[in-house]
């Protein structure tokens, strides 16, 4: 009969228990490990969670873009008015540059209780501020959206002044350029 010779080592075998007897260095770090990772997990969780809350319902959640010069409190400073009724403004006919024409139409945005005791807005002065403004420009210049919008925004903001805070918007209802 042949006899083998076994060799046995002082390591566990693959896939069995533990023993009480024998601990290894990387076995005793593991829980300290597992407080390490839980610690960073929860380190970035709770980063990702500031972030989130600043850009969804924090102060970067409302900031609107502005330009270099402005700063988003100005825009904030602005008082809130309860509207009103809104007063359409009847279309007239404009003389541009090069013998074009503007049919324009708008209505004005009216705070609460505009108008005095009287009740009423004297339309003639929107209509004469919308002629100053919109006389001489030219059909190429009115072609352009960002451009019209900044011409609403001045007949806004002038009418605004004119009509001693009682116009708070301006709205197109007509816009035809021949």
């Amino acid at each position: 009969m042949s006899t083998e010779a076994r060799i046995v080592s002082p390591q566990q075998k693959i896939g069995s228990r533990p023993t009480g007897g024998s601990s290894t260095a990387p076995e005793q770090d593991s829980p300290k490990r597992g407080k390490k990772k839980l610690i960073i997990v929860a380190a970035v969780l709770v980063v990702a969670m500031g972030v989130a809350w600043w850009f969804l319902a924090g102060p970067g959640a409302s900031a609107p873009a502005t330009d270099a010069g402005t700063a988003p409190a100005a825009v904030a400073a602005e008082p809130e008015y309860e509207l009103g009724a809104v007063l359409p403004i009847d279309p007239i006919s404009i003389n541009l540059a090069g013998g074009r024409y503007l049919r324009l139409g708008f209505a004005l945005q009216l705070v609460a209780g505009a108008g005095g005791p009287e009740g009423g807005i004297d339309p003639s002065i929107a209509l004469d501020t919308a002629i100053a403004l919109f006389t001489g420009q030219t059909q190429e210049q009115l072609a352009d959206p960002n451009y019209r919008e900044e011409l609403k925004q001045q007949l806004q903001d002038q009418l605004f002044d004119l009509y001693h805070e009682e116009v708070v918007a301006v709205y197109y209802t007509d816009f035809v350029t021949q």
